[in-house]
């Protein structure tokens, strides 16, 4: 079975829902031998033989020696997990201060009657409609999800200029795996409260939006953006990779497909004013969600197929270089937002 089976089975799955074990070693008992040894050989000093004792106290040190230098380590091991701990606790800190900022400013907009999403609904035409208690809290998941990934990112960076090695590496590339994983997660939750908030994509920056494919990135254009920023690759990581885009192409345009049949359907539908709250409704809801649903898992499944391609160290490369590619949409939309206007 090739690797790329998973993603071929989008387009038959979109039909479808459209119609240590470790064994403890035993400790070796150093320090018991060596006094034994030690006692013994001290014996044989004591009836007169001279010139040895210095080689029995070396021998009898040496497992001294190591350790000390096992208690060296373990108290280094405890600086860094003091060290992580207040790293913890400083951004546990930080981000109960961002919740209270949160919610300061959820209460002003609940005085205000607005919506926290953004833009208007069908009960909100005099700018007063109830607040989605489900999208209030994906938009507190998610920017405590950018500062982790602002986090992750800076670490993975630092890791590869210090070129540590690939066990600690792989630590830092699972971690941003799953930290890609946690956000398809919240954006299934949020899209049970308002599909069509998490499928436009309200949550993101104005340049995010400017490149959405159905509420997130679309992969094949992701793997061209990616690509000459892990470069050198062998010809069979290429090789590997351009079959990868291709099945990413043809995934996404069988979604697309029902993309558009959805809105032909929805359109319709509005025309013919056929919305029966109690029926036709949720359907459609269903419908949406089960689409974004299969297009998160075509993201979700080109990040670990990609992670199965490349090396360790060119994983974290790859998760490094994505995360500044996000970065900088931000970034642009900040810079976009804040550009200087001449007076109408």
């Amino acid at each position: 079975m090739s690797v790329y089976d998973p993603i071929h089975q989008i387009s038959s799955m979109w039909g479808e829902g459209f119609k240590t074990n470790g064994n403890l070693g035993a400790q070796i008992p150093l320090i018991d031998e060596a006094d034994m040894k030690f006692d013994s050989q001290s014996e044989d000093a004591s009836h007169g033989i001279l010139g040895t004792p210095n080689k029995y106290d070396q021998e009898a040190h040496k497992p001294t020696d190591k350790i000390q230098r096992r208690l060296a380590q373990n108290r280094e091991a405890a600086r860094k997990s003091r060290l992580r701990k207040k790293a913890y606790v400083q951004q546990l800190e930080s981000s109960r201060l961002k919740l209270m900022q949160l919610e300061q400013e959820l209460e002003r907009a609940r005085q205000q009657g607005m919506y926290i999403g953004g833009g208007l609904d069908s009960n909100n035409l005099s700018f007063a409609g109830p607040v989605n208690s489900g999208i209030t809290a994906f938009e507190m998941e998610y920017g405590l999800w950018v500062d982790e990934q602002n986090r992750q990112i800076s670490e993975v960076r630092n890791a590869l200029n210090a070129h540590i090695g690939d066990i600690e590496l792989r630590i830092l590339v699972d971690g941003m795996m799953n930290h890609y994983i946690k956000i398809f997660r919240l954006k299934s939750a949020a899209a049970k409260a308002d599909v069509f908030y998490v499928m436009s994509g309200m949550w993101k920056t104005t340049a995010e939006r400017f490149f959405l494919w159905i509420g997130g990135f679309r992969p094949s254009e992701l793997l061209k953006v990616l690509g000459p920023m892990i470069e050198p690759l062998t010809e069979k990581q290429r090789l590997d990779i351009e079959n990868l885009g291709q099945s990413c192409q043809q995934a996404e345009d069988a979604l697309s497909q029902g993309m558009d049949k959805l809105r032909q359907t929805l359109a319709d539908s509005v025309a013919a004013g056929q919305f029966v709250e109690g029926t036709y409704i949720p359907q459609m809801a269903s419908a949406m969600e089960k689409l974004e649903a299969l297009a998160d898992h075509l993201r979700q499944e080109t990040l670990q197929q990609m992670s199965r391609i490349l090396t360790i160290r060119q994983s974290a490369r790859c998760l490094l270089a994505l995360g500044e590619y996000f970065q900088r949409l931000r970034a642009l939309s900040s810079l976009w937002s804040n550009r200087p206007r001449e007076p109408a």
